[in-house]
């Protein structure tokens, strides 16, 4: 038997305009601040002799590679996705980037979601991948609308209180 694996299923590739200037933002300080940083480290390590057993020059080479990974995966990621910067025609709906406000049915409890691309999810903010669950479940939902979420911790009865788009 083999180590055949199926492929990974690909993410949606659309972001809002602020995600994809941080994504910009931060491939320029990996590429023209942090980088030419840890080359210059890492070549003040080797000036010091042995490289086998510098455990300086081997922790700068790792540092540079795990930079020059995630260079090469931005440059990839941010040529392949699109941004969304304006509104659906029908605000009413929740489509992609919107802020909508849900109420658990069973309990009461109201929670805010943003639906951003899935580069720029965070939890902390409530935003939210338009491939999770979630939000799969309430696209093209309307306000009073009910619905089921089938969450990692079972499923779940929302109702949307509110939906409102960002300008």
């Amino acid at each position: 038997m083999g180590r055949w694996r199926p492929p990974a299923a690909g993410s949606t590739a659309l972001i809002t305009r602020e995600g994809h200037d941080r994504l910009k933002a931060e491939l320029d300080d990996l590429w023209r601040v942090r980088r030419p940083e840890v080359v210059k480290a890492l070549a003040a390590a080797a000036a010091e002799g042995d490289r086998s057993e510098n455990a300086e020059y081997t922790y700068r080479k790792k540092q540079l590679g795990e930079i020059d990974r995630r260079v090469r995966y931005l440059s990839k990621r941010l040529e392949a996705l699109r941004v969304v910067d304006a509104a659906p025609s029908d605000r009413d709906a929740v489509f992609f980037g919107a802020e909508v406000t849900l109420e658990n049915i069973d309990d009461g409890e109201r929670v805010l979601y943003r639906i951003v691309g899935p580069d720029e999810t965070d939890a902390r903010q409530g935003w939210i991948s338009i491939d999770a669950p979630l939000a799969r479940a309430m696209l093209k939902k309307r306000v009073d609308d009910e619905f089921d979420a089938t969450l990692p911790g079972g499923i779940v009865h929302y109702a949307i209180v509110g939906i409102r788009y960002i300008d």
